[in-house]
């Protein structure tokens, strides 16, 4: 999104076996002056679509669902959902 290095982004992807799904999580990290959610939501975003494209022929009814930035610090403000 920014024109800006990125230092270190990591993705995990955890099954959830009691609602039968898997949790997609990005960190994104940066020296620079701003903050990179926008890259983190993009990683998760883009990583749901390779799974889903991965699945598909198991079943095409897959939810990707609840992409939501969790926390944020860095740039003008942090952040932290409740």
């Amino acid at each position: 999104c920014h024109n800006i290095n990125i230092d270190n982004i990591n993705i995990d992807v955890k099954s959830n076996k009691k609602h039968h799904s898997l949790i997609v999580r990005a960190e994104v990290k940066t020296s620079s002056k701003t903050g990179v959610e926008m890259e983190a939501l993009t990683a998760v975003t883009l990583s749901c679509l390779t799974i889903y494209d991965m699945c598909k022929s198991l079943d095409k009814s897959i939810l990707i669902q609840e992409i939501k930035l969790v926390s944020k610090s860095g740039g003008k403000s942090d952040y932290k959902a409740v």
